[in-house]
């Protein structure tokens, strides 16, 4: 989510990425589910951390695991016991170290963006989730107690200000038409 201070966004420096489930073998390996968008995103990092960024962890090694998940080993864990003493902890990247796509956003900071019709500047709300689908994702916009399903397709997102907190959109037809 933003944190807003006199005005601006200040988005969050560690944002949560998996979340250690198993002991992997006999070496300290740990198993974690993946919570960013594939095991291989999460791979690449050679530092992870732990308490929101307050402990930083090296990464010796890191290798996807059936479909979700990635097996780490993790400096200083050297024994199924010590890996099993850390089971559990939620892990978080650091995103000055992500490579992002161009166009690609942390979810993170597109939860609570102010989503406005591109043409009238009309105010559709905001986006309170983002569901992946597989051939694009969709954002959750809620206004009122009204939740609308907007496609994240080039066609309707024309622009993404993640710094302002602020999305563009020329939704679908009948998109956001009343529903009396």
């Amino acid at each position: 989510h933003f944190f807003v201070f006199g005005g601006f966004c200040m988005k969050k420096q560690f944002l949560e990425a998996g979340k250690i489930v198993a002991v992997q073998g006999l070496k300290g390996e740990i198993r974690a589910e993946v919570w960013c968008d594939s095991p291989e995103f999460l791979c690449a990092f050679k530092s992870l951390y732990f308490d929101g960024g307050r402990e930083k962890l090296e990464i010796e090694r890191s290798r996807p695991h059936k479909g979700t998940l990635a097996v780490i080993k993790i400096k200083g864990i050297d024994t199924p016991e010590d890996a099993a003493k850390i089971r559990g902890k939620i892990l978080f990247i650091n995103r000055d170290d992500a490579k992002l796509d161009e166009n690609s956003y942390f979810i993170q900071d597109l939860l609570g963006m102010k989503v406005m019709d591109a043409d009238s500047g009309e105010d559709y709300g905001e986006i309170i989730e983002v569901s992946a689908t597989g051939a694009n994702d969709v954002y959750h916009i809620k206004k009122g107690e009204r939740v609308v399903l907007v496609p994240a397709i080039p066609d309707v997102v024309v622009k993404t200000d993640v710094d302002s907190g602020e999305m563009l959109i020329r939704p679908l037809k009948g998109l956001f038409d009343d529903e009396d």
